[in-house]
């Protein structure tokens, strides 16, 4: 693709983000148009400036945040092992998160020390994912990968330990954060300083991933350190999965779905890629979010069933656009 047609889709990306942020705030039981979302924008101290302010545009904003972390690690996850399928909760990162927010729930731990904990469980599962993975061998993204699926396997079931033995009145509320629910997340500075800081790490080694995604021996004859940059990696995406599970809990399909639509306009060249599905990641995960708020309102459904139901159909025709294109060649 030009790189004139590339810059144009990024700009739409954009749009498209800044626009999805701006329909979450507006759609509603109590701002329902242009004029009165602008009034409530110029009135926060209004009824419908509070709902905006306080409510709905720090939950967009989440939304958007989460959507991009999911996305971008998910981007570098199918670098990393080399596999379309490949998804940011695979090696066991998202369950290590689970397993100690639950643990804090089950011991009456305050809310707000959530996050942390998520964090601190990502991290020991990368931990221990990569002290079994590493080895004494050369890199093995195979080895890592059925690492990290066996770790996952023993996270799932320890959490299915910790719901079983949970009083009824604490497992809804369990449940929803397994599910990924956005009700009651609101954006951290230091989350938005993650993305940022990883979409910048991300774009300074676009080059290899370039290089990387066509196989890890041309990128050692084309002079790339391999096992460097495959850590690297690793690394910067278990960062941005633990950041995005502390915030909202398990988001299914968005970290697998956005960075092959992405890749299907903008092309397979990362330096473009990495911030189109960051954009295109926060955008999906905003209308995800939005609907499941109004589909059944005044009910709300988490977004992780919504991104499911929304993702699958995604993936089955991807999969079958993969099959159709494979067999003609």
């Amino acid at each position: 693709m030009p790189f004139s047609s590339q810059r144009w889709f990024l700009g739409a990306l954009a749009a498209l983000a800044l626009g999805s942020i701006v329909f979450a705030t507006m759609v509603g039981s109590t701002i329902s148009g242009p004029a009165a979302w602008l009034d409530a924008l110029t009135h926060p101290d209004s009824h419908a400036g509070e709902v905006l302010w306080r409510l709905r545009l720090p939950r967009a904003l989440a939304a958007f945040v989460v959507g991009g972390l999911l996305s971008l690690s998910g981007c570098l996850m199918q670098v990393l092992l080399r596999n379309p399928l490949a998804d940011p909760y695979i090696l066991g990162v998202s369950g290590g998160a689970a397993f100690f927010t639950l643990a804090g729930m089950t011991l009456g731990i305050a809310a707000v020390w959530w996050p942390p904990l998520a964090l601190a469980g990502a991290f020991f599962s990368v931990l221990v994912v990569f002290s079994l993975a590493r080895g004494s061998g050369p890199w093995s993204g195979t080895r890592l990968l059925l690492t990290g699926v066996v770790t996952a396997s023993g996270w799932g079931a320890l959490i299915t330990l910790l719901l079983a033995q949970s009083d009824d009145s604490s497992l809804r509320g369990m449940l929803f954060w397994l599910m990924g629910d956005l009700g009651y997340a609101r954006l951290p500075a230091w989350a938005v300083a993650v993305l940022a800081l990883s979409l910048v790490l991300a774009l300074g080694f676009a080059r290899g991933l370039n290089v990387l995604a066509m196989g890890e021996t041309t990128a050692r004859l084309l002079g790339v350190s391999t096992r460097r940059l495959l850590w690297g990696i690793y690394f910067v995406a278990s960062l941005l999965t633990a950041a995005a599970v502390s915030i909202a809990g398990s988001i299914g399909f968005v970290g697998l779905i956005v960075p092959h639509l992405a890749r299907l306009l903008v092309g397979a060249d990362h330096r473009v890629l990495v911030p189109a599905a960051t954009l295109f990641g926060g955008a999906f995960l905003v209308l995800s979010d939005t609907l499941a708020r109004t589909i059944i309102a005044p009910r709300q459904l988490p977004v992780g069933v919504v991104t499911a139901l929304l993702g699958v159909p995604l993936f089955l025709l991807l999969l079958n656009r993969a099959r159709v294109r494979g067999g003609r060649e």
